[in-house]
């Protein structure tokens, strides 16, 4: 048996926020639930198969075996139980700081599994320390009253495969990032991408779930039903279950799969959670709600541990840093490394300490100030992300990916100018995304690539560099991208379909007969050239608040205009519309999106279900169906 003793990781609210300042010991009530199950997994691979929207994912799921959870708690801590249910309505566990008494769950004895949830009172967190057996998490063991340990080192053995670490960002502004120019202060992202590769020509989608589904399917939305918007916390809906994700597919290779942050994918049934979608552990929330609570979890395959903290979008700060790293309690000697890293920050709610922002006295617009902020603290958690790769020997057989899950949104804070547009919009502002490869197993050195890629690339540049195969997937849409990261070869993609949104509002009429309604929210890149059609939002031209540059109005909300064609090389900033003196090539790309169009699955946006949310004065999101 191996054990690694660590200290917490430095990230947002959505990494490990467990600790609410840099120096503080206060007294935390910690709801530490444990699920000790018989045949959970196999009965959420049968309840799949059951599943009448969706077809059975077959895979290494199956084939786990569930092992009762251990751990122990120290004596000094006063200890309480209370059964519970996996999926019931969770009452809050995680009180403010200084609350003395803890809340009570409902019960139910419909399912098989057994939830145990411990109130511990805690003086000083300072970490995890988990066991490992034959390379599985059997315990998710104690919360530790003292000094701060040190991270253990973890001995790397030679071997093919690389760690990979995949980090996400929420939000972030295409031109906030110091190696372009920006004010903000983002040294350990400006190394990162300056010792590896900056990939200049890539793509994400508008908003949150379409990025995160295609990021982890290596397929469109129009594949899943997840055309139009995001999803919210009510809606019986998720990623689809008829196809393998991309952490189903490195685990197949042997890897050890981690999830840290924001899942975004569904939750209404447990098997659209992260640990029956082939993460080993998983520690973050699975929505983005808004009022008094927002539930965090940790769980994996053998146990449900859940940590639910109040939310308070005016007093609870959303970005932490505490001194070390805690993710490699999950490291396995004997495995390959795979850590998707979602963070929340630099999302709203605007909340940050104020040592962050004094840098930024000078910024006199209060939500780009506190922006900047927390832009700053989140290159601080990644640098001791890779600090901690460093220091236990992985950083040089460590491929790590950064990038956003969209443009920023101008209103709280973020700029993508002098690009179009920001977050929710088609243009180039809403699309086009901060990224870079780093790490040791990268070849390439102070490189750009300016080859298209797109978020659903990873997928299989990612499983074939982990030595995996693509076959049990469903048709995809992304492309083998390694060469072109790796070697600087030209790449293998071409086209690239932003969307087609048939749920959105129409703007307009259709402009021409037997092709594609142009009225129909949609945007399509085949290399130089991008079409847009519909409504892609509102298209101006917003520089920070910093800058002396003003604001430059170009967008009609009211207007009937639905088409544009840009030549995106030599127009970057969506300035000179083609689409009069082009006609064949517009022609051309709305016979392509009408073939995608026939392609499409029927998008899926079902109304919220009243059930799904959580009742009573201390309740938490959870699964209901």
């Amino acid at each position: 048996m191996h054990s690694i003793k660590v200290t917490a990781i430095s990230v947002t609210c959505l990494s490990l926020m467990l600790v609410t300042s840099l120096e503080v010991a206060r007294k935390y009530r910690i709801s530490q639930s444990t699920t000790a199950t018989k045949q959970a997994v196999q009965e959420g691979s049968e309840g799949r198969s059951k599943d009448g929207l969706h077809g059975t994912l077959e895979g290494s799921m199956q084939d786990r075996q569930t092992k009762p959870a251990t751990g122990s708690v120290p004596k000094e801590f006063t200890t309480t139980e209370t059964p519970g249910e996996f999926g019931s309505k969770v009452p809050l566990s995680v009180a403010d700081i200084g609350a003395s008494e803890s809340s009570t769950r409902d019960t139910s004895t419909e399912n098989n599994n057994v939830l145990e949830t411990k109130v511990l009172e805690v003086e000083h967190f300072t970490g995890f320390e988990l066991n490992f057996q034959d390379g599985e998490t059997t315990a998710l063991g104690t919360v530790e009253k003292g000094e701060a340990t040190t991270l253990a080192s973890v001995e790397e053995k030679p071997q093919r495969q690389p760690h990979i670490v995949f980090v996400l960002a929420d939000d972030y502004g295409h031109s906030d990032i110091g190696y372009r120019g920006s004010w903000i202060r983002t040294p350990v992202l400006d190394r990162l991408a300056a010792e590896g590769v900056k990939l200049e020509n890539y793509y994400v989608q508008p908003i949150c779930t379409p990025t995160r589904s295609q990021l982890l399917s290596g397929r469109y939305q129009i594949r899943t039903g997840l055309q139009h918007s995001i999803l919210y916390a009510g809606q019986p809906n998720g990623l689809p279950l008829d196809s393998p994700t991309l952490a189903d597919k490195l685990k197949e290779s042997g890897y050890s799969t981690h999830m840290v942050g924001k899942w975004h994918l569904g939750f209404f049934k447990r098997e659209y959670m992260p640990h029956y979608r082939g993460f080993d552990t998983f520690y973050g929330k699975c929505c983005l709600t808004r009022g008094d609570l927002t539930p965090f979890m940790v769980s994996s395959v053998h146990t449900s541990l859940a940590i639910y903290v109040r939310y308070k979008e005016t007093t609870f700060f959303c970005t932490f840093k505490v001194s070390n790293i805690s993710i490699f309690s999950l490291v396995c000697p004997h495995q390959p490394l795979f850590l998707y890293l979602s963070y929340q920050a630099v999302h709203g709610p605007l909340q940050v300490p104020h040592s962050y922002r004094v840098p930024y006295r000078h910024i006199k617009d209060k939500t780009r100030r506190t922006y900047a902020g927390m832009v700053s603290a989140m290159d601080e958690g990644v640098g001791n992300l890779t600090d901690a790769l460093k220091a236990a020997g992985l950083w040089d057989n460590t491929v790590f990916v950064f990038s956003s899950d969209n443009g920023g949104r101008v209103g709280k804070g973020a700029s993508n100018y002098p690009l179009r547009g920001e977050k929710r919009s088609l243009w180039e502002g809403g699309v086009k995304s901060i990224g870079f490869v780093g790490g040791g197993r990268v070849k390439r050195r102070g490189a750009v690539s300016r080859e298209l890629m797109h978020v659903s690339d990873w997928f299989p540049t990612l499983v074939t560099l982990a030595g995996g195969g693509l076959n049990g997937t469903k048709l995809l849409d992304g492309v083998d991208q390694w060469q072109a990261i790796n070697e600087g070869k030209a790449g293998n993609r071409r086209v690239l379909l932003h969307n087609i949104d048939t749920l959105h509002k129409r703007r307009g009429v259709a402009q021409f007969n037997m092709t594609f309604d142009t009225s129909i929210r949609a945007a399509l890149r085949v290399g130089d050239l991008k079409l847009i059609t519909g409504d892609p939002d509102h298209g101006n031209w917003l520089p920070p608040p910093e800058s002396d540059v003003k604001k430059t109005k170009d967008w009609d909300s009211k207007g009937t205009k639905n088409l544009w064609l840009f030549n995106i090389t030599a127009d970057p900033y969506e300035r000179a519309d083609l689409s009069f003196q082009r006609r064949a090539d517009v022609m051309r790309m709305l016979a392509i999106l009408k073939d995608f169009q026939e392609s499409a699955v029927e998008p899926r946006f079902p109304n919220l279900d009243p059930r799904a949310f959580p009742t009573g004065g201390g309740a938490a999101w959870g699964p209901w169906l």
